[in-house]
């Protein structure tokens, strides 16, 4: 049996552009060079029949938007967001839009960028495609942490990750994991990290967690500075369910969702954590190789040619074989 031809971008993404009406533009300005791209980008989508609303503040505008009522957030609405920024920037406007996602398409301008996909001098081509209904979507997996604490019960929802840390002044926490039923191991470290396929590129990168592939099911669990050395990196299934249990702590202690909600946390409280139903919808450029962006965001090399060493002042250069070179 013959299949019909797919376009680029799937049934997904020329679904998207079929219904494209209203964008809304959020740039962080203070970024170089965000603030004259705004008032171009305003043009060049009226110019193409698309109503458009910007903003230079992409997070007072998201912390606006969440002190608004439920009617009120749900009447201010897109059918796209563009998010000139960093990474920082797009989780704040996925945040604002946690409960009715909107696509994001990032365009980056900032130090790294992982979910800012779209190079800031190759804006016009993303956007382009877009509109063609061929841009390449990205459905990233989200967590949805269930916390009890000494205060109640409150939910929250990471693109992330989700992190159980010290305060500055105390010693290490000692963390239960269980997943399941399954009792794992009791974590002595100064803190526990819970990590989506997304924010294995974030801090659980920088505690040594692996980077796992964008679109992979599954999360990672990674402990900050643990006591036993023989406490590795977990990688999970994402269907799993996680609970972290503060079974010790001397002090205040917080649990932190991507790095921009912050719950008080003490001894004896705990954090459930399953995987949200829905993954949130980030736009990226057709064609584009995700193992380019981690060398190009991570500096990385098949080898270092001979001409380009160059050792620091007071250091010999060594050879292969670990014997300085005269």
């Amino acid at each position: 049996m013959k299949r019909a031809p797919r376009s680029e971008g799937g049934p997904v993404a020329r679904a998207a552009s079929e219904r494209l009406r209203k964008v809304l533009v959020l740039g962080d300005a203070g970024k170089p060079d965000v603030r004259k791209l705004l008032g171009e980008l305003r043009g060049w989508l009226e110019q193409r029949g698309l109503e458009v609303s910007v903003s230079d503040d992409v997070r007072a505008w998201c912390e606006a938007r969440a002190r608004l009522a439920e009617r009120e957030r749900r009447a201010q609405t897109a059918d796209l967001l563009v998010v000139l920024g960093g990474d920082g920037a797009i989780l704040a406007a996925a945040r604002a839009f946690h409960d009715a996602p909107v696509p994001i398409l990032g365009v980056n301008f900032g130090r790294v960028g992982f979910l800012a996909a779209t190079p800031a001098s190759r804006w016009h081509e993303s956007l382009e495609a877009v509109l063609a209904g061929t841009s390449q979507p990205e459905p990233r997996m989200r967590l949805q942490a269930e916390i009890r604490n000494q205060s109640g019960a409150a939910i929250a929802v990471a693109l992330n990750e989700v992190v159980l840390q010290r305060g500055a002044h105390q010693g290490m926490l000692t963390i239960g994991l269980c997943v399941g039923p399954a009792w794992v191991t009791n974590y002595r470290a100064d803190g526990l990290i819970l990590a989506t396929p997304s924010g294995s590129t974030a801090y659980s990168l920088s505690a040594g967690g692996p980077i796992l592939a964008p679109l992979v099911d599954a999360l990672v669990v990674t402990p900050i500075c643990p006591q036993g050395l023989s406490n590795r990196p977990l990688v999970l299934s994402s269907d799993s369910e996680l609970e972290l249990t503060l079974s010790h702590s001397q002090g205040l202690t917080t649990l932190v969702v991507d790095g921009q909600s912050f719950f008080q946390m003490r001894q004896g409280d705990s954090v459930r954590i399953r995987r949200h139903p829905q993954a949130y919808p980030l736009l990226a450029m057709p064609g584009l190789d995700p193992y380019r962006r981690l060398r190009e965001r991570l500096g990385w090399r098949g080898s270092i040619e001979e001409q380009e060493f160059t050792p620091p002042p007071g250091h010999e250069r060594r050879s292969d074989s670990g014997i300085d070179s005269l």
